[in-house]
């Protein structure tokens, strides 16, 4: 199970694919899955082996430039691979790292296990590599929603095998019991393809309170942040522009607020007291962690209906949906009419770690045994 060299496992706050393997690990070795993790060593997810470069995680240097950054993959990879070549008890190989994971599966070789490659992105992001790619009978790929796996290149779309929600262990242990407050949540990575700055002005123009949760770029709170203003690769960084730019203006500290990275306890009490959590979409989300996790605390959702959210929100039963960015300002008002229990029931139902690592299970499968 290869997380990448980012992010420990699970992460501190940030990190959606290292919080999806910190979910899965567990359930799969429950289903009596050996696993071999490899990871970043402060990582304290158990398994049943470990594979690591870096001690700590190498989130940082994704901003950098690119003649900087190109090495720290790649010596996760080729960790990857030796300790490949090192086991003879190793049955398949289930892949995360962005791009650099799908070449390395693809160029281990007929005498290499089989691999799967989850898709955690979106897929129009390296069209060279996607639309060429070629692995073979040895490599599959997932999607982490139908609608992602439909927006693919058709050379990935052949060596597909299906989709599995992301899921959360918030839905399957005790939901907070808390009573509701009268602000919407934006949680998630302060980002153009997120719309904070959508979700901010609508605040204003429609007259709700908003709290804005989440790094911007490597930073987790307003301290760290204001520290690296006067460093110019700092103001460089896309995500810190965006928010200077277009996210700032708009945050009073009374009606828009910004509470940087929010954890554990306090991150599900700020979900499950909201009145909504609001999903104003710029891109087609492939997963939405931050959704499930939202009916898993009772919380609504009213988003822009793109990427995953219909196959994950059921309008007008666990949310509300809209195509139109000046309506979901009035979809906040409306949330009140979707029943907290149904949002839970759905997590429940639908997006425990048991049923995501069943259905993995099931892939891993018919990966070993096409026949």
């Amino acid at each position: 199970m290869n997380a990448g060299p980012w992010l420990p496992v699970p992460p501190g706050g940030y990190g959606g694919i290292e919080n999806v393997v910190a979910t899965l690990i567990p359930e799969l070795r429950r289903l009596g899955v050996r696993v071999v993790f490899a990871g970043v060593g402060e990582s304290t997810i158990e398994a049943d082996g470990r594979v690591s470069v870096f001690d700590h995680g190498q989130f940082d240097a994704i901003q950098r430039p690119y003649n900087q950054a190109v090495g720290v993959v790649q010596a996760h990879q080729h960790a990857v691979v030796r300790a490949l070549r090192e086991h003879d008890d190793i049955d398949l190989i289930h892949d995360h790292v962005e791009a650099a994971g799908l070449v390395t599966l693809a160029s281990l070789g007929d005498g290499a296990p089989p691999g799967l490659q989850t898709l955690h992105w979106d897929l129009h992001k390296h069209p060279a590599l996607y639309s060429t790619f070629d692995g073979g009978d040895r490599v599959r790929v997932n999607g982490v929603s139908a609608a992602q796996l439909a927006r693919a290149p058709r050379a990935l779309r052949d060596h597909a095998i299906g989709h599995v929600h992301l899921a959360t262990p918030l839905a399957a242990e005790p939901a907070p019991a808390v009573e509701k407050d009268s602000y919407a949540v934006v949680l998630g990575r302060i980002n153009p393809g997120k719309g904070q700055d959508l979700a901010a002005r609508l605040a204003h123009e429609h007259g709700f309170d908003l709290v804005l949760a989440g790094p911007v770029g490597p930073y987790k709170n307003a301290v760290d942040l204001e520290a690296a203003e006067s460093d110019p690769d700092a103001r460089r960084n896309p995500d810190v522009q965006f928010w200077r730019e277009k996210v700032a203006p708009h945050v009073d500290g009374t009606r828009v607020r910004w509470i940087g990275t929010v954890t554990g306890r306090d991150r599900d009490l700020l979900v499950a007291r909201a009145r909504v959590a609001l999903f104003p979409l710029r891109w087609e989300e492939p997963g939405g962690t931050a959704v499930v996790e939202s009916l898993a605390l009772g919380t609504p959702v009213a988003g822009i209906a793109r990427g995953c959210l219909p196959e994950l929100i059921e309008d007008g039963h666990t949310g509300l949906l809209t195509d139109s960015e000046e309506e979901l300002g009035e979809l906040v008002g409306k949330a009140a009419t979707i029943d907290p229990r149904a949002c839970r029931a759905e997590a429940e139902r639908r997006f425990t770690p048991a049923v995501m690592a069943e259905a993995y299970v099931r892939l891993y499968e018919r990966i070993r045994n096409p026949g």
